[in-house]
């Protein structure tokens, strides 16, 4: 394999992401490091197996906990940061090919079950677990054919442990395993060199209940499966059922399929997008909120604000001063520091924070770097770019908390360091808990709760430090007006203007602008499919940013028209509340989409969708914060006061 070669893949990524992003011509760069391998006839072909899933129980199992065939030393590969939180524990299996070599009939071991591994499997079977496995980075898939002939099959990952069935004339449920594979490996030949690079890896599952003469030795031959007699297996008619006492024999086919997909191309079938017009359908839904809101803003900035203002700086004599009416009248009050502001500054600081590394992961989702084929890369990138934009958090928490005339600042930086992350990990501690209870593989193991403990102390910590202290170092913000030391009394609010109505009102835009798009996220999550349409998640994102930013300054405007002045925490409850509607949209997909189970896994989904949606709160308050924060500076900057 050259090294020296760069990954096409990438390639073929930027290109799909520039046209995502309707730019007509995007020349592509490859990554140093990352290169396909070219493999000769006869070459080994090692295969290796992954977790075992299921959308039923969202519980990840290694491969061999259940009593499949072993090699005869298990090595396990080495996964990155993301793949181990994802559940991921990729080793080698017994099954080996060697490169367009068909075999048949291939005996893998030979196995009996006692009543245990019995249970074991029928609960596996039971719970539609299925057995996943990758050949050079290409995971194992299923092609499911669509009614319509012409289309491209559907393509499901991995394969079903077993199946559930009952024989004719029988109402008793049986259990039965898949024990015999056929396996297709595709391959794009260069004809120059007759090397060939693999494009594709498909599996067909069936359960055979094997038969052979006389007594068991390493030279048995099947009857029900032979090369030699040219008898193959094409249906599972005659099953394996799983029962205490009962013989498998576990066989495998391998066939060879010559494609004209190139290798850098080579995972287009696994993400093949036939739901574009829905993309479609949810940005211009986005666009009509953003373009109505745009509106409400531009008619409070153009005709009201710069109407008012000039009014207000034609104002000369007291008589017409004391008939002012509106927003200008609290003007010695706006900038009177919140209740509890050391907390508000902490929330803006996390925010601040978590906007950097959405921001940033998803430039790189978007340029290509982190695709499928990188398992893992995903979660690590957002991992380590959280704890690297602990920097702006620190600055950002520390600026705002000295313009409300603090002066601990070490004391906010600590708080912003912990409060959030120390709130996340806890819940992820409690719920990575469940999950060992239950002996899965997706719980954590210490060594890698350590490492993100080391990245939490050993980094995000001391940039938080690093940044509050530049932060606090700045120049205070200056307000625009000066502050009364006595507060006005905030007349009765009309009903509509009630703190937690216009709060709740306020986060349903900001959430209907995303929601077409989160059904494809939760999807991807937890029903096991890939998520890779990120120029359009982008293009979301950046709707989700001016959605909150509008419709927190739309409510301001109108809070501080009816002389209310306490605008610090609603400005972030406002668009934050869109967290909400988030959890409950997250309920009514548990209950209409999934079929999970087991209480535990119900715990585990309600668990990660809680930290979820508190992430989404941060960010999405932080935006409506600044959002109404530069509002209110550039009005009140804008008026002459006597």
């Amino acid at each position: 394999m050259a090294r020296s070669c760069l990954s096409m893949a990438i390639c073929s990524w930027i290109s799909a992401a520039a046209h995502l992003l309707l730019i007509p011509h995007a020349h592509c760069f490859y990554l140093p490091g990352v290169a396909p391998e070219d493999f000769q006839k006869g070459d080994l072909l090692n295969v290796k197996v992954n977790k075992l899933t299921s959308t039923k129980t969202q519980l990840p199992y290694s491969y061999y906990s259940l009593p499949y065939c072993r090699p005869k030393s298990i090595v396990d590969s080495r996964e990155n940061l993301g793949e181990v939180l994802r559940g991921d524990r990729i080793e080698n299996s017994p099954y080996v090919f060697k490169m367009r070599e068909p075999q048949m009939c291939n005996i893998v071991c030979r196995r009996t079950l006692d009543a245990k591994t019995a249970k074991e499997f029928k609960e596996k079977i039971d719970e539609e677990y299925r057995v996943n496995m990758i050949l050079d980075n290409l995971p194992l898939v299923v092609p499911i054919r669509r009614v319509d002939q012409e289309a491209p099959p559907i393509y499901q990952l991995g394969f079903h442990a077993g199946l559930k069935g009952q024989y004719s004339g029988s109402k008793d449920e049986k259990f039965f395993i898949h024990n015999h594979l056929i396996f297709t490996v595709k391959y794009h030949k260069d004809v120059q060199t007759d090397s060939a690079r693999i494009v594709g890896f498909e599996v067909k599952p069936f359960s055979v209940k094997h038969e052979y003469e006389g007594q068991w030795n390493e030279n048995t031959r099947l009857t029900t499966c032979d090369p030699h007699a040219k008898r193959t297996v094409s249906s599972s008619n005659s099953p394996q059922e799983v029962e205490d006492k009962q013989e498998f024999i576990f066989t495998y086919d391998v066939e060879f399929e010559e494609s004209d997909v190139k290798w850098a191309s080579r995972w287009d079938t696994y993400l093949l997008m036939n739901d574009d017009q829905i993309h479609w359908f949810s940005i211009v839904n986005s666009l009509m909120i953003v373009l109505f809101l745009s509106g409400m803003v531009a008619m409070i900035m153009l005709r009201t604000l710069y109407r008012d203002i000039s009014k207000y700086n034609e104002l000369e004599t007291q008589e017409e001063a004391q008939e002012e009416t509106g927003w200008k009248l609290v003007h010695a009050d706006v900038f009177r520091p919140p209740s509890n502001p050391d907390l508000l500054c902490v929330y803006v600081g996390t925010g601040v924070q978590f906007f950097g590394m959405v921001l940033v992961t998803m430039m790189f989702a978007v340029l290509g770097f982190l695709s499928p084929s990188n398992r893992g890369s995903l979660m690590t990138a957002m991992l380590l770019l959280f704890a690297f934009m602990g920097l702006f958090a620190g600055y950002s928490s520390a600026r705002l908390y000295k313009m409300f005339k603090g002066t601990e600042w070490k004391k906010i930086s600590l708080r912003t360091a912990f409060l959030f992350p120390g709130t996340v990990f806890a819940l992820f501690f409690i719920l990575n808990a469940l999950i060992w209870g239950q002996k899965s593989s997706g719980a954590v193991p210490f060594g890698t709760m350590f490492v993100l403990v080391l990245l939490w102390f050993g980094i995000s910590v001391p940039l938080v430090l690093v940044g509050g202290y530049v932060g606090f170092k700045k120049p205070a913000i200056e307000d625009p007006v000066k502050t009364n030391k006595i507060p006005r009394q905030i007349p009765e609010q009309a009903w509509y203007m009630n703190p937690i109505f216009s709060i709740l009102i306020g986060g349903i835009l900001p959430f209907g602008a995303v929601f077409i798009e989160l059904f494809f996220i939760l999807t991807s999550i937890w029903l096991n499919q890939f998520y890779y349409i990120f120029g359009f998640l982008f293009i979301v994102f950046v709707i989700l940013l001016v959605t909150c930013a509008e419709i927190t300054v739309v409510l301001c405007y109108f809070q501080l028209c009816s002389e209310d002045y306490l605008w610090w925490w609603r400005s972030y409850l406002t668009s934050g509340s869109s967290a909400l509607y988030l959890f409950l949209y997250a309920t009514f997909y548990f209950f209409t989409k999934l079929e999970i189970t087991k209480p535990v896994s119900g715990v585990l989904y309600f668990g990660y969708m809680l930290i979820a949606s508190y992430a989404f709160f941060v960010l999405t308050g932080t935006i409506g914060f600044y959002a109404c924060f530069w509002f209110t500076r550039l009005i009140y900057s804008s008026v002459k006061i006597d």
